[in-house]
């Protein structure tokens, strides 16, 4: 059964990937998926976690993406839960996230100081509004235009965590800064 549940998210990732690999800088497009791997938002599953819904019928993972000739966006997330402690995982995370650059602890009342740039030209990412609910963690790191964001909270005896890739495109601000 489970065999076949990956074969099915796999065609569905193979088919919004050629989706976007087709598109060019004259085209447009949209990608809607109720599935997201670990490939899509560019961070390993946590040993042992599971697929996490709020709902009976809710989605763990969701991906998305919209682009135009001078724009693009896309969002990829995934819902998990774990029996261990969100120390451990957030350690997990801290480390896989460093392949991308500085990982910032969005969780601490210093966050909100961080890599502003009053021109706002800068592609150095910043905590800004990113805050965890009570009791929780989250870490960032890549670029403004690139980000991956990890958040954990804690959940009776173990945790729930979301991994989440954000892309935002716009040729235009490249064009200017060149």
């Amino acid at each position: 059964m489970m065999l076949g549940v990956l074969a099915l998210i796999e065609t569905g990732s193979a088919r919004a990937r050629a989706a976007r690999g087709a598109q060019d800088k004259d085209g447009a497009g949209v990608v809607f998926s109720k599935q997201a791997t670990s490939k899509e938002v560019g961070l390993p599953v946590y040993p042992g976690a599971k697929a996490h819904k709020d709902e009976k019928d809710d989605s763990p993972s969701m991906q998305m993406g919209l682009w135009g000739s001078t724009f693009g966006f896309k969002l990829a997330v995934m819902k998990m839960e774990s029996n261990d402690t969100t120390e451990k995982i957030a350690e997990f995370y801290k480390r896989a996230l460093a392949k991308y650059g500085p990982v910032l602890n969005c969780s601490g009342p210093s966050s909100k100081a961080g890599a502003k740039d009053k021109g706002g030209s800068s592609n150095k990412l910043a905590c800004d509004d990113d805050k965890p609910e009570k009791g929780g963690l989250v870490f960032k790191a890549g670029t403004k235009e690139k980000q991956h964001v990890v958040g954990i909270q804690p959940n009776g005896q173990g945790s729930l965590f979301q991994l989440v890739y954000v892309e935002a495109r716009n040729d235009d601000n490249d064009k200017k800064a060149n």
